[in-house]
């Protein structure tokens, strides 16, 4: 019989994230809820009056600040609950019921907006003038005309808000599909027991060291995206489909215009990154070749791709021997910063392991409270690394609350994956700093090169996909499965190169990737990462002036735009420099596994 994921009641509580942290019961959530029902009509009574004085321009930002602090936590808290479970249907309700309020609160305020654009100069200075406690919101209010060409009346504002719960209708039915729905085939272990597979157990079974394992796993978690690839696609296409239409409605070019402006990042960022990393190809394909020389295998297939080049020396790491290693990694940034890594570790912010119905993958999630990490841990180098990575969001996160007010405590999602990869970087550097053993430093060295190979790599080929998908439907092209299929392994070739064979499984990986339901998000982990590879290098050659930048940076939150945020860390993205540089990394690092690789023949 085969082994089955523990259910979620049957996994000890010193593994699992403390939500009482943020309400004491369901109760207490229904409580707040209430209350920002209340605070929302409040703020609804100034409809036409929000720059009748400097007092209601106050009192509309000052409602407008409690409310959504208010639906953070809530929010927050019904969705770490539905993602410990997703079969819960409890939960399922509460997370419904929050985009709902969001919606409402969304469609109940848009006249805010437009009516301070509709303001001149003057008298927004004049304002400003008379209270000074509008200077908290300064920024906020700056933000708003910025954008001013993509903002539309308060009426057509309220109609765009109104579409929020049914625009998050793919994402949604996906992420239950995906996660709740989908039975994955059985296949058997290395030690010829059957075992179901799970989001959590796929890739550690690719990284297993048996072929025949990995081909197995592979063939049958792919079978059954295949099986479903024509929902997904229909799926994907409404996430597409409502993107195309917030775009359009807010005079934007393209999808990817509009995605790119809600950080203020021109889009030449995003251009750069695929660009330079497409001239660097020849590094990939090298890696590719590296790798299937020291598999020794006559044709490398795409089941090959994650298991460590020198498998004799992976071995299992348990979850406190995990902690230990982040620790000393993380030493260098100093003993406030360790501090607050082992507060996380003691008070239950982290819900460890997998279960029946948990939400696949990692990440980490921000709250009034304190930052709560989702795990699926397996006792593997790359979740030791996982954890590393979740534990950098949640010192950025943690920082810029302690030094910003809830106004620019959130920073950008641009920023956001810089001090997660910072964090993985510092942990492989010093895995490396002291393994003079061929053998195992090789296979850190394999790690180093999955870390670029995954982040940098794989996360431009996802934005070539998602760039190219959403231009498909904007010139009215179909986004079937077929044509998502098609497009999916046509990059992968380019990527992989001559000495991989292309699996037909592999096409339908497009499926299993949830973050294409957050549009245009998949390129910050190249942009981030080659941003970590700069400041990590700095921290570990230059010392404390480079980690006192580096704590400076993750204290910022939100109160600048990002790039000049990354500027101040010593990192100027509107350039293709940093990814030249990172890719330069790669190469060096490159260099080192084939004469450590020489060493061992």
């Amino acid at each position: 019989m085969a082994r089955e994921l523990p259910k979620r009641s049957e996994v000890k509580e010193e593994y699992t994230w403390d939500v009482s942290a943020m309400y004491a019961s369901k109760a207490a959530w229904e409580a707040d809820l209430k209350e920002v029902v209340t605070i929302v009509s409040d703020l609804a009574k100034l409809e036409g009056s929000v720059m009748a004085s400097a007092e209601k321009l106050l009192t509309a930002l000052e409602l407008g600040a409690r409310a959504e602090q208010k639906i953070d936590l809530a929010f927050n808290y019904a969705e770490r609950l539905f993602d410990q479970d997703q079969k819960n249907t409890e939960h399922q309700a509460m997370s419904q019921k929050m985009y709902g309020v969001v919606t409402d609160y969304q469609s109940r305020t848009a006249f805010v907006v437009p009516e301070i654009l509709a303001a001149d100069k003057a008298t927004l200075a004049q304002y400003f003038a008379e209270k000074k406690e509008l200077e908290l919101y300064r920024g906020l209010v700056d933000e708003i005309l910025r954008t001013k060409e993509h903002v539309l009346s308060a009426e057509m504002e309220k109609l765009v808000a109104m579409t929020g719960e049914m625009a998050q209708t793919p994402e949604q039915v996906y992420s239950i599909i995906n996660n709740a729905d989908l039975i994955y085939p059985e296949i058997e272990d290395e030690n010829g027991e059957k075992v179901r597979l799970s989001h959590g157990n796929f890739v550690p079974f690719e990284e297993s060291g048996d072929r025949r394992v990995r081909k197995d796993a592979f063939e049958a978690f792919y079978s059954i995206y295949k099986q479903f690839a024509g929902t997904i696609a229909g799926l994907y296409n409404g996430q597409v489909k409502q993107q195309i239409f917030y775009a359009k409605a807010r005079n934007y070019a393209s999808t990817l215009e509009a995605a790119v402006d809600a950080n203020n990042v021109p889009s030449k960022v995003y251009r750069n990154l695929v660009e330079t990393v497409n001239a660097n190809m020849d590094k990939m394909h090298r890696y590719v070749k590296l790798r299937k020389k020291c598999l020794g295998v006559d044709e490398l297939h795409m089941y090959d791709v994650y298991t460590p080049m020198i498998a004799d020396a992976a071995k299992k790491v348990s979850y406190d021997e995990a902690k230990e290693t982040v620790l000393k990694a993380l030493a260098p940034l100093g003993e406030d910063y360790v501090a607050t890594v082992k507060e996380g570790f003691e008070n239950r912010w982290i819900d460890v392991y997998e279960n029946a119905g948990k939400r696949s993958g990692g990440y980490m999630a921000g709250s009034l409270v304190h930052p709560y990490i989702l795990l699926n841990f397996s006792g593997t180098l790359d979740s030791v690394s996982t954890l590393a990575h979740e534990m950098g969001h949640t010192i950025h996160s943690w920082r810029s609350r302690q030094h910003q007010p809830p106004q620019y405590a959130d920073y950008t999602l641009f920023v956001a994956e810089v001090a997660s990869t910072v964090n993985e970087n510092l942990l492989i550097e010093q895995l490396l700093q002291n393994e003079n053993d061929p053998q195992t430093r090789l296979y850190l060295l394999n790690q180093y090169l999955e870390n670029f190979k995954g982040t940098v790599y794989r996360q431009t080929m996802f934005a070539e996909f998602e760039r190219e998908a959403h231009a498909m439907v904007e010139r009215g092209e179909a986004l079937n499965a077929a044509a998502l299929n098609e497009l999916y392994k046509r990059l992968v070739m380019d990527y992989f190169g001559e000495d991989m064979v292309i699996d037909d499984e592999i096409q339908y990986e497009w499926a299993r990737i949830p973050h294409f339901y957050r549009p245009f998000y998949v390129y910050k982990y190249a942009t981030g990462y080659s941003t970590a590879v700069a400041l990590s290098e700095g921290i570990l050659k230059e010392g404390e002036p480079a980690v006192k930048r580096y704590k400076e940076f993750l204290s910022m939150g939100g109160s600048a735009y990002p790039l000049d945020e990354l500027r101040h860390a010593g990192v100027d993205l509107a350039t293709p420099a940093p990814v030249d540089a990172a890719l330069e990394k790669f190469e060096r690092i490159l260099d080192d596994a084939e004469a450590t690789l020489a060493k061992l023949q």
